[in-house]
């Protein structure tokens, strides 16, 4: 071949350099807007909205296409993120920037709800897919888990031979963490690594179905994996009660003592059923300060704070008081999704993370009821023999979203903040405004607006004609005090568990 013929078929180096050159300014300008929205916004959310996103930057910066995995998360960004992330840009490039969101184009189908398990997908081949970080590499991780999460057989026999009551499925391997958890959580490792020092007595406390109970087993299990001959009791406060009773007709309090005297961890559930329990109250007690006399430690969980247990000798409220007091919150958006991916993985099944996002909208309350939304979408799905999707997830919970819906109306709201806060429903649309009257009302604006599809100007009316201003007041002020004041959030969960009945 003629070596000119080779030659001419090069590019020309410096029709090359500027292209670069341009190409690699656009990535910059990308990689400093991460940098500094990274420092402006919190881990979480940073991690799942924002670093997943891809973008498209056109030749002179000028426009800027984000890409998204789904609609879902498209609404979800243009309303929370947009605003920030064309503001960053700007000022990085010293000049207007045009910000577009679109659909990042799919290449792989849904997968079928009847799969014997979640079939991995490459995420370089799906744009946008890897979904909070976890949509590809959480089904795999928590499939993996699921399988790895077996106790061992020094565990089971511990099982056997010590009565621990404790459930071997319930480890920190399958409890996701979110925000809402990591602090109890972090404790609660902390127990199981080294009990008997620090945190002594954990005490953990939190609404109906927000995962206090498998924190509990999630600590016994961890310690009997390294200390298989560990003296480990889960056990309900009602179980405890009875043992009382029996102990006391049967005059067995030798063998009561030894028993719970003797144990290396005990873990006591909903602890505000030894209330108006005067025996119960004071062997409780007793085994607590044999306990803590010999190192051992005590985990127990309530529906309340200790100073916000009755009927409860103040002596023992000290006791409950003197260690770690942590809470559960109830899960966050986020949180609530990966549940969601979490249980679908460990049902052998891949949830679409749009499907994920739209029943994690609709049940905000608790794992729990998170988990039987999973269980009516997933039998619906393998009775029909249809893949999971939106409109199959809509018809599967159509009695649940229908009841919520129909319940949870402003006028509902309005009515029960009232009598929480025991002020008459009128003063929710009066012009009165002393801080008695004032503070239930903007609870009762912000839980209109998270538990109703009611715009601001819509619930203002309903709140005396007032503006959607005052509304989006009162709503950011509650949003932003519930994340600081955990018995303003404890209250507000306790609010919105009664609303949803």
């Amino acid at each position: 071949m003629n070596e000119t013929a080779l030659l001419d078929d090069v590019p020309d180096l410096a029709v090359l350099e500027p292209s670069r050159k341009a190409a690699s300014e656009r990535a910059d300008l990308w990689s400093k807007c991460l940098t500094r929205l990274a420092q402006a916004l919190p881990p979480q959310q940073f991690s799942t909205w924002i670093s997943p996103l891809q973008v498209r930057i056109a030749p002179d910066g000028a426009r800027v296409t984000v890409l998204v995995a789904n609609r879902f998360k498209l609404d979800w960004i243009r309303a929370q993120y947009a605003g920030r992330i064309a503001a960053a840009l700007e000022e990085l490039r010293g000049a207007p920037v045009t910000l577009e969101l679109a659909l990042a184009p799919r290449t792989a189908s849904a997968p079928s709800a009847t799969a014997s398990a979640p079939q991995a997908r490459n995420p370089a081949a799906i744009p946008g897919a890897e979904f909070m970080g976890v949509s590809e590499n959480l089904a795999s991780h928590l499939t993996a888990s699921a399988e790895e999460a077996q106790p061992p057989e020094s565990s089971a026999a511990a099982n056997a031979g010590t009565r621990t009551r404790l459930n071997a499925a319930l480890t920190f391997d399958n409890l996701v963490e979110g925000s809402a958890n990591r602090m109890a959580r972090a404790a609660a490792l902390h127990v199981a690594g080294d009990p008997g020092r620090l945190y002594n007595p954990l005490f953990v406390y939190g609404g109906v179905g927000l995962g206090k109970t498998h924190l509990m087993h999630a600590i016994g299990n961890r310690l009997l994996q390294t200390r298989p001959t560990a003296k480990v009791l889960y056990i309900h406060a009602e179980q405890f009660v009875s043992d009382v009773v029996k102990s006391y007709q049967r005059k067995t309090f030798d063998e009561f003592k030894a028993r719970y005297h003797s144990l290396d961890l005990l873990l006591i559930d909903d602890v505000q059923f030894i209330a108006n329990k005067e025996r119960t109250q004071e062997e409780f007690y007793n085994a607590f300060e044999a306990l803590l006399a010999k190192h051992s430690h005590i985990v127990m969980t309530s529906d309340t704070y200790p100073k916000g247990l009755t009927d409860i000798h103040e002596r023992l409220i000290s006791r409950f008081d003197s260690g770690l007091t942590v809470a559960l919150e109830p899960p966050e958006l986020e949180m609530r999704v990966a549940i969601l991916i979490s249980k679908a993985a460990a049902e052998g099944t891949e949830m679409p993370e749009e499907v994920a996002f739209f029943v994690a909208k609709n049940v905000r309350s608790n794992v729990r009821e998170l988990e039987g939304a999973l269980r009516k979408i997933l039998a619906y799905a393998r009775f029909n023999q249809k893949d999971i999707s939106i409109e199959l997830a809509r018809e599967a919970l159509r009695d649940l979203l229908s009841i919520q819906n129909r319940q949870i109306s402003v006028e509902n709201i309005q009515k029960t903040v009232a009598d929480y806060y025991k002020i008459k429903t009128a003063d929710m649309y009066s012009k009165k405004r002393p801080a008695s009257i004032a503070r239930p009302r903007q609870i009762a604006m912000y839980l209109a607006k998270e538990l109703t599809r009611k715009s601001l100007p819509e619930i203002g009316e309903q709140f005396g004609g007032r503006d959607h201003t005052t509304v989006l007041h009162a709503v950011r002020k509650i949003t932003g005090e519930r994340q600081q004041n955990t018995e303003l959030n404890q209250q507000l969960h306790v609010l919105e568990q009664t609303l949803k009945g």
